[in-house]
């Protein structure tokens, strides 16, 4: 139904009325339902105060309705066998007396895809639904992250709505969905085939481990109800396609391994043997797979595999790349982490975690009471996986744990780094299970204080900000470990002075406010109080130098380290203070002496670097003419516009000038044109302009 824009929405009541719309009854979704002898909670009702924050992250399907239109009264028995049929969906197929799941279930549609259904009523929230633009009823919107990703208005059938929903579901996960959609119930039905199309076809399944084959292939493979597998009986990396690719690895729990590989592509020829090494390793504890792309095409483009070989790890549903190094005890390392995280968060015990300390260089430690929910846990669990080969986590509710970090709120995250502690600043439940923010500040303390620099971390300790980097040499055993020592004891300290200082600061932001807010009070001022209370005080704000500490194998990495400092670690270990975005370094102390691998020497340096201008002059990484075209390239991405409309700018000016220069050119010469001043052959009447000129006025003068 379109909404005049004459009419305010408190005139609805009256308008449906007059237009006979009020016919119908709504089904009853205000108290919980049952549908495929499952308990469907009432759907989400949102209004101008949730709406926001809901939407922030995930995928929502959002219906915009009025309970006085006709057209939305209709429509809601579809809504509602919608909402219940995708809502009790288990995406993996489960055997016979699994237990129900719930949408905090590892297996339920909502936590499988991310996806939930919510209404607005615009009556009840009509400034909500003006700020959306909705300007007719129902309008049915599909989100992602808070933005709206396609629009649907008026009544629609079940069908029409279950294939919009498909549609978006495939491109979440894909290859998870059936071909030609799942079995459909009747509206106001209360039970379907909880899989329907989703379960794989006679035709294409068999024991798993029968190495059955057709074509070359092997061929898709189904777990019997009741059968407790082991993952990878035969120690052996198993050829997947298109065929058994789902049912194997996207529509089960099971972790996979898997490379996606080409036959011609040299690098991959080089990783077969460490490949086929580590699968032999995870005999028993860990599926490992591969793709031929040159055959399964298709698979590989669904996967986005954008160069070869690609490697991910898959559980659930889920995925993640893995991009370290291709070394057997790399991969070996990477899958050992991979399989400690699928049995989920370690509970730990104030004993346990100072175990865990003696092998473990970053622990992330989430803090948990009697009162922290199952949703929370559930924001909890989405974290693992993106931290293999990274950090380890773990949760715990020992008072003693609880003592040693100084919590005294719950949930709590919090990082320790070789015994150094940085918390998660976000307080509220919505912040910590955003997990979108909280893995981007993880990002930022994942690495050890001082990380060896390789080539699969270079970017990320490197770009950004300023590295304090240790040139050293392993074969130097005593010089190796003292300087290591000092480079993390500069590193301690930086930390430490960085902190008070941001302390300091901040501290200083709230006394400022504290301070209007007290002389708004004494002069009685309204106005001023409530600026002054309005006040956000955001410690991300501040500004702090981002400084980082690595050190790097001055052997191993020889040459790049000449040709990039003009250093060798023959004469000794060296400590360079290097700043990638602006490619340029410094290797010497404000007195002109190499920068040692002392604390003293570091700090006293850096901190000279890091004021503004610089008290010490940098070296390049680069040429002069390779520095200005970096600093030109620069510009122009930065700036694109700017850099065209400077661009067209210049072209002009040097037309113009070229044209000005053949003009010249064409009055030298005599072609048509004279100059003011220009003499004739025997100083005639056209000596200057009009006859006048400084020859020619001095003869008239004469003559006269």
């Amino acid at each position: 139904m379109r909404i005049p824009n004459l009419f305010s929405l408190a005139a609805l009541p009256l308008l449906s009325s007059a237009w006979g719309l009020g016919g119908g009854e709504w089904p009853d979704d205000t108290n919980p339902s049952v549908f495929n002898g499952k308990t469907v909670p009432p759907p989400t009702v949102l209004n101008s105060t949730t709406f926001d924050d809901a939407l922030r992250s995930g995928n929502w399907l959002v219906e915009f309705f009025s309970p006085y239109c006709g057209h939305c009264q209709s429509f809601a028995p579809t809504w509602k066998t919608l909402y219940e049929f995708y809502y009790t969906q288990e995406p993996v197929p489960q055997t016979a007396g699994a237990a129900i799941s719930d949408e905090n279930d590892m297996n339920s549609f909502t936590r499988f895809y991310d996806f939930r259904f919510a209404k607005v009523d615009c009556v009840a929230s009509g400034d909500l639904c003006s700020t959306k633009s909705v300007n007719a009823y129902p309008t049915i919107r599909f989100y992602k992250d808070g933005e709206v990703t396609k629009e649907m208005t008026g009544q629609k059938d079940l069908k029409f709505m279950s294939n919009a929903v498909e549609t978006v579901l495939e491109s979440i996960r894909p290859g998870s969905r059936p071909q030609g959609g799942p079995i459909l119930p009747k509206v106001g039905a209360a039970a379907a085939d909880p899989v329907g199309a989703n379960a794989p076809t006679a035709a294409t399944t068999t024991t798993y481990g029968a190495a059955m084959t057709k074509d070359g292939l092997t061929v898709a493979t189904r777990i019997p109800a009741g059968l407790n597998l082991t993952p990878n009986p035969e120690g052996k990396s198993i050829p997947l396609t298109a065929e058994n690719f789902q049912s194997l690895v996207t529509m089960t729990p099971d972790p996979w391994f898997i490379k996606f590989y080409a036959p011609w592509c040299p690098h991959c020829k080089a990783m077969a043997p460490n490949w086929q090494g580590m699968a032999r390793q995870m005999k028993g504890r860990l599926n490992v797979g591969e793709v031929n792309c040159d055959v399964e095409k298709r698979l590989c483009k669904d996967v986005k595999v954008r160069g070869y070989p690609t490697i991910l790890f898959f559980r659930a549903g889920e995925r993640i790349q893995y991009d370290g190094l291709r070394g057997l005890g790399d991969l070996i390392n990477y899958a050992d982490e991979a399989v400690s995280v699928c049995d989920g968060v370690q509970n730990v015990t104030a004993a346990q975690f100072e175990e865990m300390e003696k092998t473990e260089e970053v622990i992330f430690i989430y803090f948990f009471d009697h009162a922290t929910t199952a949703e929370d846990f559930a924001a909890l669990e989405r974290l693992p996986m993106n931290l293999i080969g990274h950090a380890k986590l773990v949760k715990t509710n020992d008072p003693a744990m609880a003592t040693r970090f100084k919590i005294s709120t719950w949930p709590r995250l919090v990082v320790s780094r070789e015994g150094k502690q940085t918390t998660y600043s976000p307080l509220m439940p919505r912040d910590m299970r955003d997990t979108r923010r909280v893995l981007d500040w993880m990002r930022t303390v994942w690495l050890p204080i001082v990380p060896e620099l390789t080539a699969s971390n270079a970017r990320e300790i490197m770009d950004g900000k300023l590295v304090v980097l240790g040139i050293l040499n392993r074969d130097r055993a005593e010089e190796f470990y003292s300087a290591k020592r000092e480079i993390k004891n500069a590193a301690f300290e930086w930390i430490d002075k960085q902190e008070n200082a941001f302390r300091v600061e901040l501290q200083d932001l709230r006394d400022a406010k504290q301070s209007r807010i007290k002389e708004a009070e004494d002069r009685n001022n309204e106005r001023a109080l409530r600026n002054a209370k309005a006040i956000r005080i955001n410690p991300d704000d501040i500004q702090r130098p981002h400084v980082g500490f690595a050190w790097v194998d001055g052997v191993f990495w020889e040459r790049w380290i000449k040709t990039t400092f003009g250093i060798s670690v023959a004469q000794g270990e060296k400590i360079v203070v290097n700043d990638e975005d602006n490619k340029r370094y410094w290797d010497v102390t404000m007195t002109g002496n190499p920068i040692l691998p002392s604390r003293s020497s570091i700090l006293e340096t850096l901190r000279r670097i890091v004021s503004s201008p610089p008290k010490i002059s940098p070296k390049r990484t680069m040429s002069v003419f390779g520095h200005a075209w970096w600093v030109i390239k620069g510009q122009i991405l930065e700036h694109p516009f700017l850099s065209a409309g400077l661009g067209l700018l210049s072209l002009a000016a040097f037309v113009w000038w070229s044209r000005r220069v053949v003009s010249l050119r064409a009055v030298e010469r005599g072609y048509g044109y004279f100059r003011v001043g220009e003499k004739g052959a025997g100083g005639g009447p056209m000596d200057g302009l009009l006859g006048v000129g400084s020859g020619g006025g001095q003869q008239a003068g004469k003559k006269d």
